[in-house]
């Protein structure tokens, strides 16, 4: 299987790299893995969908 780097994906899939490690320890991104310090990211693994409330209003759960 073939990885791609935090920014090799960034590029790829046109996000900030920090956005990218976020999913990743999020666990977001399957197949993704830790090795030491850095992420590698399967080539084949598509860009998950964007969940955060873009709105300005906050979603209250009761």
């Amino acid at each position: 299987m073939e990885y791609l780097s935090i920014r090799q994906t960034a590029e790829k899939w046109e996000i900030s790299k920090r956005r990218i490690q976020i999913l990743c320890a999020e666990d977001r991104i399957p197949g993704a893995i830790k090795i030491d310090y850095s992420w590698a990211i399967p080539a084949n693994a598509e860009k998950p969908k964007d969940e955060r409330i873009k709105s300005g209003k906050y979603v209250k759960l009761k």
